[in-house]
């Protein structure tokens, strides 16, 4: 198996970060926080695919306080997911050190037509480690990423915040749902934090979300961007599966969709960022338009201890935090990539897991098949 010992570095969007390219991806994976953007897809085949946010304070002499808002980017790996993580004696920074830490290069390997870039960070808040690999396969648009925890012994949160630019339309699917949440808080946040959906709603379709309005007093959280001038939170809690757990996000206007794996007992929600120039303070500035589809087990961004502790989420039965046991490695596998689109493809409405491969089936029954590894999500392998 090949290694390469000189790590390939760059200096992007002013954060020095791993390059990992291979076949038809272009992967951008920063020191800090371990963020993954940009991200190019289908490079070599006409116009390529970025579909990841990129924060615009890049370039800014700005002071910032939380260490995860210095790269923010993409899709990055935290632990404890969210704000406020103060639990028994304990301290984390906001979406954890994995979010917001030096990560260190361990190797590069190449091993038949896939390609590996490892990295390791030493947590200090909690003892332990996290060993993040990101593993592309020659032929594939796809993203096998692999989070390996060990030590951390005791409860978590941890997710993925996978993050998406809004210059274009997102339609927005998910695996069926058992419900969903709006985030509890107060419509208007005292650090000049705008929203639309009403705080602590329940709802069972994201076609009909709650609003704080009498008219219209629901909202299409399918479609984004939409309300502009507001940053709304919600979170779906999925059904048990025996296949991965989806979401697609369908860009019509160029012509492909983006999609999301992963193993609904490790992450059985998935928590919707909807940033649509709602936030005004630092960095911020009421100038951002994103939208995070975040694969997680929490209680929202709400944070250890109010996810540790009894809620409206884990009385439900749906678990809210892992507790690590400490002395033996736990796996967090996920699956991003996107496919390319046919005029006229619409929302997703299912997809099939077959031999290989991953077909996504629209509104008006038209099929696009990808190639896929999908059972990468349970058992963090690959078929040979």
């Amino acid at each position: 198996m090949p290694e390469y010992k000189d790590e390939k570095t760059a200096v992007i969007a002013n954060q020095k970060s791993w390059l990992l390219e291979h076949g038809s991806i272009s992967c951008c994976l920063t020191q800090r926080g371990g963020h993954m953007a940009p991200v190019e897809f289908c490079v070599g085949s006409g116009e390529s695919i970025r579909p990841y946010y990129i924060s615009p304070w890049q370039t800014e002499p700005l002071q910032l306080t939380e260490p995860v808002l210095i790269p923010l980017r993409g899709d990055f790996f935290c632990m404890p997911f969210g704000e406020n993580n103060a639990y028994q004696g304990e301290t984390h920074a906001v979406h954890g050190e994995p979010a917001g830490a030096i990560w260190s290069f361990v190797s590069l390997k190449a091993e038949g037509s896939r390609k590996t870039l490892q990295m390791r960070l030493e947590t200090r808040g909690r003892q332990g480690s996290v060993d993040k690999r990101i593993t592309v396969q020659a032929g594939q648009d796809v993203l096998y990423i692999q989070h390996t925890v060990d030590g951390f012994a005791g409860k978590t949160t941890l997710g993925h915040h996978a993050t998406l630019h809004g210059e274009q339309e997102w339609l927005i699917s998910t695996s069926p749902i058992q419900f969903g949440m709006v985030n509890p808080g107060t419509p208007l946040q005292a650090n000049g934090e705008y929203s639309s959906l009403l705080p602590g709603s329940r709802f069972s379709d994201l076609r009909a979300v709650p609003t704080v309005w009498k008219t219209p007093d629901t909202s299409d959280c399918t479609v984004f961007p939409a309300r502009e001038g507001f940053v709304d939170i919600a979170q779906v809690y999925f059904e048990t599966s025996e296949h991965p757990v989806w979401t697609t996000a369908v860009n019509r206007e160029k012509g492909y969709l983006w999609f999301s794996l992963k193993d609904q007992r490790v992450l059985p929600s998935m928590v919707l960022w909807m940033e649509n120039h709602g936030r005004h303070g630092e960095p911020w500035f009421g100038r951002n338009c994103c939208i995070g589809l975040e694969d997680v087990c929490g209680y929202f961004a709400q944070g250890l201890a109010a996810s540790a502790e009894p809620n409206p989420v884990n009385l439900a039965g749906i678990p809210t935090v892992h507790d690590l046991p400490g002395d033996e490695p736990f796996a967090v596998n996920m699956i991003e990539g996107v496919a390319r689109i046919p005029a006229g493809f619409g929302r997703v409405k299912q997809v099939e897991f077959r031999e290989g491969e991953v077909c996504f089936i629209d509104e008006h029954d038209v099929q696009v098949v990808t190639s896929v590894d999908h059972r990468f999500v349970f058992n963090g392998g690959f078929t040979e």
